[in-house]
C-alpha cells in the first residue's frame, strides 16, 4: 500500500507540475500576472513567493493542481495591473496559455521516451509458440517458431509492440494483414490475413495476445529442482535440490511446465514421480497439497526450478544516439496519442465497453507495478500517463482546457466572446459529464478489486 501511494504521488506530482508549468510559463511570456502556482489541492504544506509575487504552493491532496492568474472576472483588479489580467489579453494569447498545459505534457512524453531510448531498449523478440485453436490467428499459416514482423501495417519488433498493435484493432472489422518470418526461413517474409468482425467489441480485454490466438514462444526449461520450500509436500516426499524429474505416472516430462500442469490439476492425488539423482534413478510418491485460486482448487508441492539463461536469439537490444532517441520519442508519443484518440472514438461508437475506463486505484496499481519492474518501465508508464493527461485535457469538453479552447476559437472566428450565460451552462454540463465518467471509472476500479 505504501509503495502504491508513493508511486502514484510521484507520477501525478511530476505530470501535474509539468502541466501547470506549461500554463505558467506561457502566461508569464504573455505578460500575465500569475497569483498562484499550486501542485495539489487543500491545505498548503509548503509555500514560496518569488520576486514577481507568484505564490508557489505544495498542497496536501496531490490529485491535481492549478495556476491562478489575475483576472477581472474573478475579482477587482487595480488600474495599474489591468494590462496584466488574463481577460484583457488578446484571444491568441489566451489560446496559447490554455493550450500550453496539454502541450507541456506531450513534450514531457517525448523527453521521457527519449530517455528510455538513450538507455538502450532490450526487447523480447515476437516469436510465437503454438497458435491457439478457435481464434482469429488460427485462420493463418502461422506456426510455432515463426516471428511476427507487422500487424495491420504496424511494424512490431517486440511483444510490447504486438500488444499495442492489437489494442488498436479492438472493435475492428474486415481483413487484417499479418506479416511474419517463418522459422528457419531466409529473409523472405510471408503475408497472410485474418478476418475480424467487431473484434472484442463491448467486452473488457484482459489478454489481447491470447485473445487474438497468439502464444509467446517459451524456452525449454528442464525440470531440475533448484530449491525446496520448508515443510512443503516435495520436501516431505524426499525430493532434493538437483533432482531431475523425468516421469510422472506414465507421462514423460520433457519440460518444467508439463510437471507444473500435472501438479496443479491433481491436488490431493498421489503422483508416482521418477527422478534422476546423480547417476541413480528413483521413484517417489508425491501428494500435491491444495489451495484455492479464483475459486479453483490447484495443487502445489513447494518446488522451485533452476532458472534458464536466454541467449541473444530470444531478445534484441536497440541502441539510440542523441538525435535518434528524440526521433524515437516523437514517434512513440505520436503512436500512443493515436491509440488514445482511437480508443476514445471507439468508446463513443460503442465498439469499446465503458467497463475499460480506469480510475485512480488502477493508475496507482500500474504505477507501483511499473516502478517494481525498473526505471525504464516506470519512465514509459509516466510517458503514457502524460500523453493521456495531455490528450484528455484537449478534448472539447467545457471545464477542460479543450473546452476553453473551443470558446476562444469561436471568439476568434466571431470577433466577439461567446456569451457568458452560454459558457456557464456549458461548464455545468461539462462538470456533470466529468463527474459521471469519474464515478464510472472508480466503480470499475472497485469492481476489479
Amino acid at each position: 500500500m505504501i509503495q502504491n501511494v508513493f508511486a502514484i504521488i510521484v507520477a501525478l506530482g511530476v505530470l501535474i507540475t509539468f502541466h501547470e508549468f506549461g500554463h505558467y510559463y506561457v502566461a508569464r511570456r504573455c505578460g500575465i500576472k500569475v497569483l498562484r502556482f499550486s501542485v495539489g489541492f487543500g491545505k498548503p504544506i509548503y509555500t514560496y513567493v518569488n520576486k514577481a509575487g507568484t505564490e508557489f504552493t505544495l498542497a496536501l491532496i496531490p490529485l491535481g493542481g492549478y495556476v491562478r492568474m489575475l483576472d477581472e472576472r474573478e475579482g477587482e483588479v487595480p488600474t495599474e495591473l489591468k494590462s496584466q489580467a488574463f481577460n484583457n489579453k488578446n484571444v491568441w494569447q489566451r489560446i496559447a496559455v490554455v493550450a500550453a498545459g496539454p502541450i507541456a505534457n506531450l513534450l514531457l512524453a517525448v523527453v521521457l521516451y527519449a530517455l528510455v531510448a538513450w538507455q538502450g531498449i532490450q526487447q523480447v523478440s515476437p516469436v510465437i509458440g503454438v497458435p491457439l485453436a478457435d481464434s482469429p490467428i488460427a485462420e493463418t499459416r502461422l506456426a510455432d517458431g515463426d516471428e511476427l514482423l507487422a500487424i495491420n501495417g504496424i511494424q512490431v519488433d517486440s511483444w510490447q509492440q504486438v500488444n499495442l498493435a492489437l489494442a488498436s484493432l479492438i472493435g475492428s472489422s474486415g481483413d487484417i494483414s499479418i506479416r511474419y518470418l517463418p522459422q528457419g526461413a531466409s529473409t523472405t517474409p510471408i503475408e497472410d490475413s485474418v478476418t475480424l468482425q467487431n473484434w472484442l467489441s463491448g467486452s473488457e480485454p484482459n489478454n489481447l495476445i491470447a485473445q487474438f490466438g497468439l502464444t509467446i514462444k517459451q524456452p525449454s526449461m528442464p525440470a531440475i529442482i533448484d530449491d525446496l520450500i520448508e515443510n512443503g509436500a516435495a520436501l516431505e516426499a524426499g525430493f532434493q535440490i538437483g533432482d531431475k524429474i523425468v516421469r510422472v505416472d506414465n507421462q514423460t516430462i520433457d519440460d518444467w511446465r508439463q510437471f507444473v500442469d500435472l501438479v496443479q490439476t491433481n491436488p490431493l492425488k498421489p503422483l508416482d514421480v521418477t527422478i534422476i539423482r546423480g547417476e541413480e534413478t528413483r521413484r517417489l510418491n508425491l501428494v500435491p497439497r491444495e489451495r484455492l485460486q479464483d475459486g479453483i482448487a490447484l495443487g502445489y508441492v513447494g518446488i522451485m526450478v533452476a532458472p534458464v539463461k536466454l541467449d541473444s536469439s530470444w531478445y534484441r537490444t536497440v541502441e539510440y544516439g542523441p538525435i535518434d532517441g528524440l526521433i524515437y520519442g516523437v514517434e512513440k508519443t505520436g503512436q500512443m496519442m493515436s491509440l488514445t484518440l482511437g480508443s476514445i472514438a471507439k468508446m463513443l461508437q460503442g465498439l469499446i465497453s465503458i467497463d475499460n475506463l480506469s480510475g485512480p486505484i488502477t493508475i496507482a496499481k500500474v504505477a507501483s507495478a511499473s516502478a517494481e519492474s525498473g526505471l525504464q518501465s516506470f519512465l514509459q508508464f509516466l510517458a503514457y500517463l502524460s500523453i493521456s493527461l495531455g490528450v484528455l485535457n484537449l478534448l472539447p469538453i467545457p471545464v477542460l482546457d479543450g473546452g476553453h479552447l473551443v470558446f476562444y476559437i469561436l471568439e476568434a472566428v466571431r470577433g466577439k466572446p461567446v456569451p457568458e450565460k452560454v459558457q456557464f451552462f456549458a461548464y455545468r454540463i461539462g462538470a456533470s459529464l466529468l463527474f459521471f465518467l469519474m464515478a464510472i471509472a472508480i466503480f470499475n476500479d472497485i469492481a476489479r478489486l
